[in-house]
């Protein structure tokens, strides 16, 4: 098996951490510079991430997310978000693309229509698109997590509009995930829970 399958196999969500450890910010934005790679719908790049370690914010997270223990062990709980308005910024993706030669005039206002028709206007798809994609790049910083060695779970358990006034977040961006990220208390790789098979859950036509 390659590296990439290990990492697959090897990877749990973390129930509990090991208190007190601390990751390097350089640390943790090396695993961003790797997580905006992730693919997203017409590279609108619609996730943000809200990095909290202070302890006192941190609380205030446990607080919007019914009191779940993980995050208080954990070295830092990552606020996943989705930018509803991300389509407002193609005109500033595409216009590097039209500066360097790389898009035509023509090429450019094409695409900017073709998304301004999908987006604009239309909440539920933007709300839709904000949280599919976001969730793309979420499993993306998992695995890099991972593969550098600190150990994640992703949370849907908490209080979106609890999450939106501690951050005091804008309307537009959707509170999509938490990720608590630290160094497993388990350090034995734990018996993975079932999984269907292949054939139980894909159809070739």
């Amino acid at each position: 098996m390659s590296a990439f399958t290990d990492l697959i196999e090897s990877r749990r969500s973390a129930m509990n951490f090991v208190e007190g450890v601390k990751i390097p910010q350089n640390e943790l934005e090396e695993m961003f510079s790797y997580a905006r790679l992730a693919p997203s719908a017409y590279n609108l790049q619609h996730a943000n991430y809200k990095v909290v370690s202070d302890e006192n914010l941190k609380d205030e997270i446990r607080k919007a997310a019914y009191g779940q223990y993980k995050i208080h062990s954990a070295s830092a709980v990552i606020v996943v978000l989705g930018d509803k308005n991300a389509y407002l910024k193609a005109p500033e993706i595409f216009g590097g693309l039209k500066a360097l030669g790389a898009m035509s005039q023509e090429d450019y206002d094409a695409e900017i229509e073709t998304i301004n028709n999908a987006y604009k206007g239309n909440d539920a798809f933007q709300r839709d698109e904000a949280i599919r994609n976001a969730s793309l790049s979420a499993m993306h910083f998992m695995l890099i997590a991972k593969d550098k060695g600190w150990d994640t779970c992703p949370m849907i358990g908490f209080d979106p509009e609890a999450i939106q006034s501690t951050l005091n977040l804008p309307d537009h961006m959707v509170p999509v995930m938490l990720i608590t990220i630290g160094k497993d208390k388990k350090h034995k790789i734990r018996p993975r829970g079932y999984r269907k098979p292949v054939n139980e859950f894909v159809e070739f036509i």
